[in-house]
């Protein structure tokens, strides 16, 4: 069962499948599983806190099977767009389920296409960061992984990191910051590379170039195959993908800040940085993300092994609560910056 339960992620395109075909509110029905019916799920299911002893996390380590989850999403992801193309086309842009339906591919993007391509995009195999780049690529966020890799996890909660929310920051002003800042931190990061390899900025071994290309690519033949009502319609559900992983970004370092030693450098990322949450539901659609401290602490660190840390603050509730929560700046602030203030006091 320990390996079996990560495939309940495929329970999100059965959930999309039933929004394409579904009328009125139930093409929403995505939305109001895992927004609405997970979170309220997790306030009754007790955080699972537990670690695999050493010779379990090796043997867990080492099996395929969670490899295999991860690359059956390729296939799923890319059919179910797809289908979605073909769907949407014949949806009236007018109708309640035409932005039911972009919601739930969105969700796909956000799920599918970028948190599991962040996942592969982190291993060392060049086939496994390729699927990565293609399952990001189904999103229109490309620019994840050079940033992400080579920026994020060097400068994740200080200033100069995009994607580490500021305390009293809106969620809202955030996608822009966040989104944005990384776009042109990526181009930085490849432009720095290939200053160093001695190549042209604009070279075809430039990632950014190459993955502009692609998006292009993938924009034209979309139009050019189902027409422009369906180009509109993928652009909005990979928005909502886009603003899907802002919102976790947010929650996941909101207003955790590192200190400046004696020597006038950053202190190592610790796993006081990150916001953790051991809720057990949270954890097994986002592959364990939210055991996002041990995530910081060895970036390459397969899923299934990411250990849940006494010394990592901990959210009230899990991940899809807190996004949900983090709508609403009010109630996120008098939630989040309490805990903040007890934190700085204990240290």
């Amino acid at each position: 069962m320990k390996r079996v339960k990560y495939f309940s992620v495929y329970l999100l395109p059965l959930t999309a499948y039933v929004s394409f075909h579904g009328e009125g509110l139930t093409s929403f029905f995505p939305v109001f599983v895992f927004f609405v019916l997970v979170p309220l799920l997790e306030l009754f299911l007790k955080p699972d806190h537990s670690n695999f002893d050493q010779e379990t996390a090796l043997l867990e380590k080492n099996s395929q099977v969670y490899d295999w989850i991860l690359y059956l999403a390729v296939p799923v992801q890319i059919g179910m767009l797809i289908y979605f193309f073909n769907v949407i086309g014949s949806t009236p842009y007018d109708s309640l389920e035409f932005y039911g339906r972009i919601f739930a591919m969105g969700l796909m993007c956000g799920v599918m296409g970028i948190n599991i391509g962040h996942e592969l995009g982190h291993r060392p195999e060049r086939i496994n960061q390729l699927l990565g780049e293609i399952l990001l690529l189904t999103s229109l966020n490309t620019h994840f992984l050079p940033y992400h890799n080579e920026g994020h996890h060097r400068e994740v909660a200080t200033p100069q990191d995009p994607a580490t929310a500021k305390r009293g920051q809106w969620l809202f002003h955030f996608w822009i910051t966040s989104h944005f800042g990384s776009y042109f931190k990526a181009w930085k990061i490849e432009a720095s590379r290939m200053r160093k390899r001695k190549k042209p900025v604009l070279s075809i071994q430039n990632r950014m170039v190459i993955y502009s290309i692609a998006n292009v690519l993938l924009l034209g033949s979309i139009y050019y195959f189902f027409g422009f009502q369906v180009l509109i319609a993928f652009v909005l559900a990979a928005v909502v993908g886009i603003l899907l992983l802002e919102t976790v970004n947010y929650i996941e370092h909101y207003a955790l800040l590192r200190k400046i030693n004696d020597k006038g450098r950053y202190e190592r990322v610790r796993h006081s940085h990150s916001w953790n949450s051991d809720h057990q539901i949270g954890r097994l659609m986002l592959f364990n993300l939210s055991r996002h401290s041990d995530h910081h602490y060895k970036a390459s660190k397969k899923y299934q092994v990411l250990k849940s840390l006494e010394d990592s603050p901990q959210m009230p509730t899990g991940y899809p609560g807190m996004m949900v929560l983090a709508l609403v700046p009010p109630i996120w602030f008098g939630l989040m910056n309490p805990h903040l203030d007890r934190m700085t006091q204990e240290t």
